[in-house]
């Protein structure tokens, strides 16, 4: 049994059996690409916009899905499954396209609901109106970017918006009956066990059900490689990521599911640093291994 309340025991408690997630991508940039109002392109953002299959991010939607239903149909032997738009600024679209997206990833016989992922300031009355309807008929999640709420990390990465902006945003997907997930980013220049306490703190007092871990590491032509490789930032070793993941889980609630650990590059050509985010399996164990060394659990120190 996991240290951790896992985000694939939170789908098996919702909706009865394993639910798999598919990434498609329909969106192909985001306001920081585009420079609107001054924003520049995140310093951790490759082109393919953390897009989990590039080889086929241009196909046509029902095409994505199909392909991946099957392929994760018999890699995990699931029948259900969640469509998660990942790659980009999914609401970075009209809302009518949007909606025809989602009409047609629910047309599929086994998708039991949708994952939107998405950045806080980018959310319209209008999505959610959409995201309202929608979620009246089925299950639908949203994930937030949010990737800290400290002001001067939210900086240094050039994300252009600020904690501000994504309490408000998770107050409004919130106040429409939506499930909240929010991606956090460990390993910003200056970060302390303090800030790391604070993080899963907020957390705990937000109405969200659900996060994401993510190790900030450098991939090619980035801003963060350049960083790098002018000696204005190094990352983490996989042993003080570690600490820091253990530290988050100890003081998180164990009634927000949490799904993912660490970031993992599949474009190994791209990845620059830190070696060890090539490799999902054995960074998991290592952060299971150091939990359990040290009797650690989802929670344990919760005041």
């Amino acid at each position: 049994m996991k240290p951790y309340y896992s985000i694939s025991e939170f789908y098996k408690k919702k909706f009865g059996e394993k639910v798999q997630k598919i990434s498609v991508s329909v969106a192909d940039t985001c306001p920081n690409r585009l420079g609107l109002k001054g924003m520049q392109t995140c310093v951790f953002c490759d082109v393919w916009g953390s897009a989990a299959y590039p080889e086929i991010r241009d196909d046509e939607l029902n095409t994505q899905i199909t392909a991946l239903m099957e392929h994760l149909r018999r890699k995990y032997h699931a029948n259900k499954f969640l469509v998660y738009f990942q790659s980009y600024t999914n609401t970075f679209v009209a809302v009518k396209k949007l909606e025809a997206y989602y009409e047609a990833a629910l047309e599929h016989k086994d998708v039991v609901g949708i994952v939107v992922g998405t950045r806080p300031d980018c959310i319209s009355q209008g999505l959610l109106d959409l995201w309202s309807n929608i979620s009246k008929r089925t299950y639908l999640s949203v994930e937030l970017g949010v990737q800290t709420f400290n002001d001067i990390f939210l900086d240094f990465l050039k994300r252009g918006h600020d904690s501000r902006c994504s309490m408000d945003a998770i107050e409004k997907i919130s106040s429409i009956g939506v499930d909240v997930g929010l991606h956090y980013i460990l390993g910003n220049p200056g970060e302390t066990d303090k800030d790391i306490v604070e993080l899963a703190q907020i957390s705990n007092r937000l109405p969200i059900h659900n996060v994401k871990l993510h190790n900030l590491h450098i991939l090619k032509n980035t801003t963060l490689e350049k960083y790098y490789l002018d000696g204005k930032f190094q990352p983490l070793d996989l042993n003080t990521y570690a600490e820091r993941v253990r530290l988050f889980l100890e003081h998180l609630s164990p009634q927000i599911a949490v799904q993912r650990l660490g970031a993992v590059s599949s474009r190994w050509d791209e990845l620059v640093a830190p070696e060890w985010t090539r490799y999902k399996m054995k960074t998991n164990q290592f952060i299971l291994d150091k939990m359990s060394e040290k009797g650690s659990v989802q929670g344990k120190l919760l005041l």
